[in-house]
């Protein structure tokens, strides 16, 4: 049995940590303050190119859309250069972000530099600028629209499962994947393809100037290497970065010499993503991250129309 005075040791031993512990948490609170502050201080820095990216399946990104319209009202940022390595995504995400670089075009220069690939939503965006240069093997283009579906009536059937219904029309929750669709439901789908593709179309020919003949030569979605692309007027010249700066300072009149700086949705929310991220390294360390943050990251889905190179099978 212990004694009097090892029960009194073992709770001023605990007093001990307990105090050290609250003053750790409160040394760490008063750290992501002050870093909170000097981010919010911080000069912007002087006059600019901005760099942004569009990568990977594109959505409608809220976070992306406000950095473009930050951007389109800062008088140090002179002129916004997109670099895109995107093979598609959802039409109403490359929609938002063609409008919104069409917006930031009315005040200041936008160009495009097409990495591996603008296929698709990808394309779109890159449309939305006034000049645009890929490599020589980049592949643009794939000027479409897709709405795909599971039909998985022959394996219900296998298994014996019947999947009842009894709807308000029969277009409705059509096309289903528990059977075929009606004639009606597939009618209705492809009026809704054909009317985004129109609209698609219609804005590559304007953006890019082309006749009804150079049109058709690219509009039956098919995909092109960014030397094909330059003769049939997807894209404006063969190069990179340097080009871009070329048509900028030259064609445009922009200052030489300007920096170009990446700007990213996260690193203009510094305060509140560092504070998340200073929060999150606390709470690991007490042992609380996965209460109060998820651990786990959910896969996104695309639901609706999508504009998309090649989807995921």
């Amino acid at each position: 049995m212990a004694s009097a005075d090892d029960v009194i040791d073992r709770r001023a031993l605990r007093r001990k940590v307990t105090f050290w512990r609250v003053v750790a948490v409160v040394i760490a609170l008063l750290g992501i303050g002050a870093l909170v502050a000097t981010a919010i201080e911080a000069p912007s820095g002087g006059d600019q190119i901005a760099r942004v990216s569009v990568e990977g399946v594109i959505t409608q990104d809220r976070d992306f859309l406000e950095l473009l319209d930050r951007l389109k009202d800062e008088t140090s940022v002179k002129a916004v250069i997109v670099r895109i390595n995107s093979p598609g995504g959802t039409t109403v995400g490359g929609e938002t972000i063609y409008e919104a670089l069409r917006q930031i075009a009315e005040v200041k220069p936008v160009a495009a530099e097409v990495g591996t690939l603008a296929a698709s939503a990808g394309y779109m965006v890159a449309a939305g600028t006034d000049y645009i240069v890929a490599h020589r093997t980049s592949i643009v283009g794939s000027i479409g629209v897709l709405f795909q579906y599971v039909d998985a009536s022959k394996l219900l059937d296998t298994v014996g499962v019947d999947v009842n219904a009894i709807k308000s029309s029969p277009i409705k929750a059509e096309p289903s994947p528990f059977g075929p669709p009606p004639p009606e439901a597939t009618a209705m789908v492809e009026r809704l393809i054909m009317d985004t593709f129109v609209w698609f179309r219609d804005l590559v020919a304007e953006r890019r100037n082309l006749s009804p003949s150079e049109l058709a030569a690219v509009a039956d979605a098919s995909v092109f290497s960014g030397h094909q692309g330059l003769e049939r007027k997807l894209i404006d010249a063969i190069g990179g970065e340097d080009e871009l700066r070329r048509w900028l300072e030259e064609e445009r009149g922009v200052s030489a010499g300007l920096e170009i700086v990446d700007r990213k949705p996260d690193e203009e929310a510094l305060p509140f993503s560092l504070a998340a991220s200073a929060s999150a390294v606390l709470l690991e360390t007490l042992g609380l991250f996965g209460w109060i943050l998820p651990n786990d990251i959910k896969a996104i889905h695309l639901d609706g129309l999508v504009s998309l190179w090649q989807p995921p099978r």
